[in-house]
């Protein structure tokens, strides 16, 4: 069984990934239509905690139970990460380019497996750290970054935006210690939803969704293919493996993001780009032969 769990709880990191990986079919007409990232954010957070709700509503109520004492878990993962994430993932655009911006982020996972050791004393072994290395090469080589000056306040956003998306999985495993993942995801993008209401011009929101069908859907889209289910895929897996293996395995999210622009976007891919893909990959395989290589 605790193989079979394991191989599950991987291929929902993976399918979470890629949820999260093909975000841009539907946050692109959002921004089309006017609304800028942390409004998009505040939207998909919106969907999210409607749609818990409405779930937990019709088939149990019970989850929506939770102690007053732990919410400060859901305080961390829908405030320390969500929001704190989202606004310093923002802000490195506004100061970098995107590619810094998504390199930055993604040194979630240093942060993820650093936590992990000192709060839930997991092993950092070689095979975890050959497989962060490689992943973090493909993402810098997939992001297309070639170097550059940026300034020292892009740099600590973008390091905050990593150490904010880190945080979801250090919250998020405590958490899941006590709740079930429905509950973890509900309360959790319930506070993210409120703690964005103050940036985020909902009046204004509520003019651009009401005025266009096809936003209307593609904020639905966005708000459930990639955000709900990759939630609760990647919140179930977490429940099963160590945080820092399942932040690693979250790597292929920048993997499918480019594939997913050159699908259907018709983007141009490169020879470093097509390296970093394969890097990523590689990643993954070297913590899935970890994985195996410890149940049996």
């Amino acid at each position: 069984m605790k193989k079979d769990g394991q191989k599950a709880a991987v291929a929902k990191i993976l399918v979470a990934a890629a949820g999260w990986g093909i975000i841009g079919v539907f946050s692109r007409p959002l921004s089309d239509a006017g609304l800028n990232a942390v409004q998009i954010t505040f939207v998909r957070s919106v969907i999210v905690a409607l749609g818990m709700a409405l779930y937990l509503l019709l088939t149990d109520r019970k989850q929506f139970q939770i102690h007053w004492k732990d919410i400060w878990m859901f305080l961390g993962t829908g405030l320390l990460s969500i929001v704190f994430f989202n606004i310093c993932y923002f802000l490195t655009i506004e100061r970098a380019t995107l590619a810094v911006a998504s390199i930055l982020l993604y040194t979630a996972p240093c942060f993820v497996m650093l936590m992990s050791a000192v709060f839930f004393h997991e092993k950092v072994t070689v095979q975890k750290l050959a497989a962060l290395v490689l992943a973090f090469a493909g993402c810098v080589l997939v992001s297309g970054f070639t170097g550059g000056q940026m300034s020292g306040s892009a740099v600590l956003t973008g390091i905050g935006s990593g150490i904010g998306y880190a945080l979801y999985s250090i919250f998020g495993s405590v958490a899941l210690k006590k709740y079930q993942p429905f509950t973890v995801i509900f309360y959790t993008f319930l506070i993210a939803s409120v703690g964005l209401i103050p940036f985020s011009a909902v009046t204004e929101i509520g003019a651009v969704m009401i005025g266009s069908g096809s936003v209307i859907a593609s904020g639905l889209a966005l708000g459930v293919l990639s955000t709900l289910l990759p939630f609760i895929l990647y919140t179930g897996g977490l429940k099963e493996l160590e945080a820092g293996k399942a932040s690693v395995l979250a790597f292929a999210e920048p993997m499918i993001a480019t594939i997913a622009g050159i699908v259907i976007f018709k983007e141009k891919v490169n020879m470093q780009n097509a390296l970093g893909i394969v890097l990523i990959f590689a990643a993954i395989l070297l913590l899935n032969m970890r994985l195996r290589l410890k149940v049996r």
